[in-house]
């Protein structure tokens, strides 16, 4: 006969159970559908759920949760407002030519105590020499642009492309900005205003 204490175990266990399935269920369902080729790519970054791996192979926090409170202005490029977050930077994989199984930067959600990986991006600096605009995914890049201060000196003009692989985004599936991540609560929150538009210097 199972006692009360047993009883209460299987029924907490039933519970806890219940919520991990729910919590799984949830974050799969917040992941967009993709073509097979966006679908590749994600499983292929899949191990970057886990920051500590992605530390490991060479990307770093630039520790503030970038968020755009409202859109960009005129001479500036047209974010919508919504959320960035939080950008892990490889700098050998920033050059003229972007990998598109290779993104540069790895971004991620904070949720509580937790990171969650929510989307890629790929950055081209003008002075890796680039000569026009690049594509991927049959998608032009953003820019150029200058950097975003703080976390990056204005004088870096870029291009740069996102790619929301693994949280939906109704802005977009590269657009620059998320409505759903929110930066809430988390202590290194950049509210940031949309970078200027430069110029394409010729060569």
């Amino acid at each position: 006969m199972i006692t009360l204490r047993a009883a209460r175990r299987v029924l907490t266990l039933v519970f806890l159970l219940g919520c991990a399935l729910g919590l799984a269920s949830n974050s799969h369902a917040q992941a967009p559908a993709l073509p097979p080729e966006l679908d590749k790519l994600r499983a292929a970054l899949e191990k970057y759920q886990d920051p500590f791996v992605a530390v490991h192979d060479g990307y770093f926090s630039t520790v503030g949760c970038v968020h755009y409170p409202k859109g960009g202005s005129e001479g500036r490029v047209p974010y919508k407002p919504g959320g960035m977050g939080i950008h892990f930077l490889n700098p050998k994989l920033v050059g003229p030519v972007p990998d598109p199984m290779r993104p540069s930067i790895l971004i991620y959600e904070p949720s509580g105590d937790k990171l969650r990986l929510v989307a890629v991006e790929w950055l081209v600096p003008l002075a890796t020499g680039i000569k026009e605009r690049p594509t991927l995914f049959g998608h032009p890049f953003d820019g150029p642009m200058e950097g975003h201060e703080p976390l990056m000196p204005h004088g870096l003009h870029h291009y740069d492309l996102h790619l929301w692989l693994w949280k939906e985004n109704p802005s977009g599936l590269f657009s620059p900005t998320n409505p759903n991540v929110k930066c809430d609560g988390y202590g290194f929150s950049l509210p940031e205003e949309s970078p200027r538009i430069v110029a394409h210097p010729p060569h």
